[in-house]
C-alpha cells in the first residue's frame, strides 16, 4: 500500500469478492432457465417493459453480422431469443443484466440462490468501512450486486457498502468511467484502490490516476508478469 490510505476502496465482484464459478456455474444457468417463465409471467409490468424496450433499443444498433432481430418490443419471442443470444457471448448488455437481476431476486428470496463471497471479504469490508468507503463496481447491474451481497455466504454485507455502480456508469475498460466514480463519490482519483482480477479493467483505472490492486484468487485466469499491478491474494493483504 501507499502511506495515505485509499478514501474508497472500489472492489469488483467475479474473481475479486468472489468466484469466477458463481456467475457461470450458478448465476447464468438460472437466469436462463427461468427466463421464458419470467417473462410470460411478469412482461407487462413498468420495469420489464421499460427493459425490453431499452433491449429493443440495443437491438437495433447491434453490430454483430447475424444476430436475432427484434422488430417490435412487446413480441416476448423475439426479445427472449436476443436475451439468449446475448448470454451465449457474455456481452455486457445493460438491458440483459437488468433482467437477470430480476430473475435472481426471485432466486434469492426464494432460497434458491446464496451470494458465495471469499472467507476473506466479510472481515475487509468492515474493517475498511470504519476508515472510508467501499463500493462495488460490476458489469452486472446494481440490483445484482445487491443481492449477492445482501444474500451473501458471510450474511448481509450491505451495511459495509456505501454504493454500487454498473454499466450505467460506463464500461470498466474506459478510463471515464473511473473519472465519474470519483466525482459521484467526492473523492480524487488518487485516493480510490480498484481491486479486479482483469488486467483490462486495471490499466484504465491506474490511467485515470488510481491505485490498483490484481485479485489474484483461486479458479482466476492466469495473468503475465509486468503489468505493474501489485498482486492480492487475500483481502487480508490490503491494509
Amino acid at each position: 500500500m501507499t502511506a495515505a490510505k485509499p478514501k474508497l476502496y472500489l472492489l469488483d465482484v467475479e474473481g475479486t469478492t468472489s468466484p469466477v464459478s458463481l456467475v457461470s456455474e450458478q448465476l447464468f444457468p438460472y437466469a436462463r432457465k427461468h427466463f421464458e417463465v419470467f417473462l410470460r409471467e411478469h412482461g407487462e409490468e413498468a420495469e420489464v417493459k421499460a427493459d425490453l424496450a431499452l433491449l429493443a433499443v440495443e437491438n437495433r444498433a447491434e453490430t454483430a453480422a447475424e444476430y436475432p432481430k427484434i422488430e417490435d418490443a412487446g413480441h416476448l419471442n423475439e426479445a427472449l431469443a436476443y436475451l439468449l443470444w446475448l448470454m451465449d457471448r457474455d456481452r455486457k448488455s445493460t438491458a440483459l443484466k437488468s433482467l437477470q437481476g430480476r430473475i435472481w431476486k426471485s432466486g434469492y428470496l426464494a432460497g434458491e440462490l446464496v451470494g458465495t463471497v471469499f472467507d476473506d471479504v466479510s472481515g475487509a469490508m468492515e474493517r475498511w468501512s470504519r476508515e472510508a468507503k467501499v463500493a462495488i463496481y460490476s458489469s452486472g447491474s446494481v440490483e445484482a450486486q445487491q443481492l449477492i451481497f445482501r444474500y451473501s455466504s458471510a450474511g448481509d454485507l450491505t451495511r459495509f457498502i456505501s454504493e454500487y455502480f454498473d454499466t450505467r456508469t460506463g464500461a470498466k475498460t474506459s478510463t471515464e468511467s473511473y473519472r465519474a466514480i470519483a466525482a459521484a463519490m467526492g473523492v480524487e482519483t488518487g485516493e480510490i484502490l480498484f481491486v479486479s482480477d482483469l488486467l483490462r479493467e486495471l490499466d484504465p483505472a491506474r490511467e485515470a490516476g488510481c491505485l490498483t490492486r490484481l485479485s489474484v484468487r483461486t479458479g482466476n485466469q492466469a495473468v503475465a508478469d509486468g503489468h505493474g499491478h501489485p498482486a492480492a491474494r487475500s483481502f487480508e493483504e490490503i491494509r
